[in-house]
């Protein structure tokens, strides 16, 4: 099984392109900074540069992504590698998108429109960026 959930800030603005011939196929070229949850002493990200998103993906990429945008992303590692013009063989590889969508609000994108992306804090609690349960609803769970 080859499956990868990733969350993070898009580095830069998506380049988006489309393929030539009768049926033109978005394509979505992007990076993310994924902050690592458990680091010690200095805060730190991984970067992921070659993400890639095809048709209704790239779609939605081109039309509500932009730099510093927080995402959650799934997909798959594939291996890239080829030999260049010099005979040299480039070991590369991406992150092949299947489904992508926002990872915060409107409001708390917005807000942090021009701060630079920081890490968690791994002893700060979660938050509350989940749903409050209204009461009385157990009786509507199917899962009770």
């Amino acid at each position: 099984m080859n499956k990868l959930i990733l969350m993070g800030r898009l580095l830069k603005d998506p380049e988006i392109r489309y393929t030539q011939g009768d049926n033109q196929t978005a394509v979505a070229h992007f990076g993310i900074a994924v902050d690592r949850r458990f680091a010690r002493g200095d805060k730190t990200a991984d970067f992921f540069n070659n993400c890639v998103a095809f048709g209704k993906q790239a779609e939605f990429v081109e039309r509500y992504l932009k730099q510093g945008t927080k995402i959650l992303l799934t997909g798959r590692l594939q291996n890239d590698n080829y030999t260049n013009k010099d005979g040299q063989m480039v070991y590369r590889d991406s992150i092949y998108v299947e489904e992508i969508e926002f990872a915060e609000s409107k409001n708390a994108a917005s807000a942090n429109n021009n701060a630079p992306a920081a890490a968690p804090d791994p002893t700060a609690a979660a938050g509350d960026g989940f749903m409050n349960i209204p009461d009385g609803i157990d009786d509507e769970l199917p899962f009770n």
